[in-house]
């Protein structure tokens, strides 16, 4: 017989942190965590409004709230994000009260000259890795970094990158994986990625795996 939740929680706070995702990969939660994997796969075949639109609500959640983002995401839609105007953007933005609005609708605005994105990434990806596009999103794409950029590159079927929100790094200091940083430059994210990607090994879990399951000890969601 399975374990219920309430001893799960109770076994949980006794064990180390590769126990604890282990334990939860062997209970119910697995087949929402395996359903979520299966949609970030499967997203490689949609086109590219819906590539823009998953780029654009990346671009929301830096610095702010995931569970807003999405509802702005389902307001607007692909196409208000491609081609809205500035005015319709920000009101949606606003009207879902999340924060930043003035500069979350700016940097939609200028990243539509990156479309169309999917050709785009699929090219870099195919010709230098996972690792370079992610540093050219970084770099060219304003408003979002490291974290973002490989949020991104998740939401769209790639793996071997590291989302590092602050759930994740939290729960690495809470177990004595790293220290905690002072603040989260591209070296420093390289450096816990590195920890990270280790800690998935001992885990016998893909990075994008892991993330699901330390998000939701922190969040009690499984969230794209």
């Amino acid at each position: 017989m399975g374990l219920n939740s309430s001893e799960m929680r109770t076994r949980r706070k006794t064990m180390n942190l590769v126990s604890q995702v282990q334990l939860l990969k062997s209970s119910p939660l697995r087949k929402t965590v395996d359903r979520r994997l299966a949609q970030f796969r499967s997203f490689r075949i949609n086109n590219e409004k819906e590539w823009f639109s998953e780029l654009c609500f990346c671009i929301l959640t830096a610095n702010s709230k995931a569970l807003s983002a999405i509802s702005i995401q389902k307001d607007l839609g692909p196409d208000g994000f491609v081609s809205g105007s500035k005015r319709k953007v920000l009101a949606c933005i606003k009207k879902h009260k999340h924060r930043f609005h003035n500069n979350k609708t700016s940097f939609i605005m200028e990243a539509r000259d990156h479309i169309p994105i999917k050709k785009k990434i699929t090219g870099m990806i195919d010709a230098g890795g996972i690792m370079k596009t992610r540093d050219w999103l970084a770099r060219n794409i304003k408003g979002i970094g490291y974290k973002e950029a490989s949020h991104f590159l998740r939401n769209v079927g790639y793996e071997g990158i590291a989302i590092l929100d602050r759930h994740i790094i939290n729960l690495m200091i809470e177990n004595g994986y790293i220290n905690k940083p002072s603040s989260l430059t591209g070296r420093n994210y390289l450096d816990i990625e590195r920890r990270y990607f280790h800690l998935a090994d001992k885990a016998q879990m893909t990075a994008v795996e892991l993330d699901l399951y330390m998000w939701y000890m922190k969040t009690g969601e499984v969230l794209k």
